[in-house]
């Protein structure tokens, strides 16, 4: 049976601002293929970028050191938390701020992927974006917790109300190392289920969080 590939990242872009009050990042040449023709035989070039940002950037995956001094790196993510996971999408009310645990009763969402759609994508590298963006709630994160989700993504700014400094979904669902995804797209395309989610950083010891090619195996 044929399968589809489903592309859930944003494109990372010189100047592009991911979190309000982060800086965007830089990417230039760290060797231009003018320059390197210097370097290597007649007819052969190369390029060598170079990139400088902060790891909030584009579609992004936490892991525990991110809010935890303690808890796991991304050095220390296995494998089976990252790739190949079991997918379920809930989709938001339309215009609903504040998702809350009714929005996953019945669901089963042990060992999967939970990825919230909201729609908030749409506003994505525009000032919108960053105001009044769709989060889960504090019991919304221990119905997820309590259910054995492995991973829950969303398509938004910030899976908080980011007026709450406690940040209690990061809190609670980190602190029970269930791994998230930020800043998620095109999960209109995928189906509520039958679809494996994949979204695998770079393998960087004493770092919490890192952007990540987020897709969809359907089918």
């Amino acid at each position: 049976m044929p399968h589809t590939l489903i592309d859930l990242s944003h494109t990372v872009e010189a100047g592009m601002i991911t979190y309000k009050g982060l800086p965007a990042p830089i990417i230039c040449d760290f060797l231009s293929r003018e320059a390197s023709k210097a370097i290597y035989a007649e007819g052969t070039s190369f390029h060598i970028g170079k990139i400088e940002m902060v790891a909030n950037t584009g579609t992004y995956l936490d892991s525990p050191f991110h809010r935890y001094a303690e808890g796991k790196d991304l050095s220390q993510l296995d494998l089976h938390s990252l790739a190949h996971l079991e997918g379920v999408v809930v989709r938001a009310q339309p215009g609903q701020e504040h998702i809350t645990a009714a929005a996953f009763a019945g669901l089963d969402v042990a060992g999967k992927a939970v990825l919230v759609h909201t729609g908030w994508a749409r506003y994505w590298r525009t000032d919108r974006y960053f105001e009044g963006h769709p989060f889960l709630s504090a019991d919304a994160a221990a119905h997820l917790r309590d259910g054995g989700a492995a991973l829950v993504g969303i398509d938004s700014y910030n899976i908080d109300d980011i007026r709450d400094g406690s940040r209690p979904v990061h809190t609670i669902l980190l602190g029970a190392e269930i791994l998230i995804v930020e800043h998620l797209t095109g999960l209109e395309a995928l189906p509520d289920t039958g679809f494996r989610f994949y979204a695998v950083p770079v393998k960087v010891a004493q770092f919490g969080t890192f952007p990540v090619r987020a897709f969809a195996l359907v089918g």
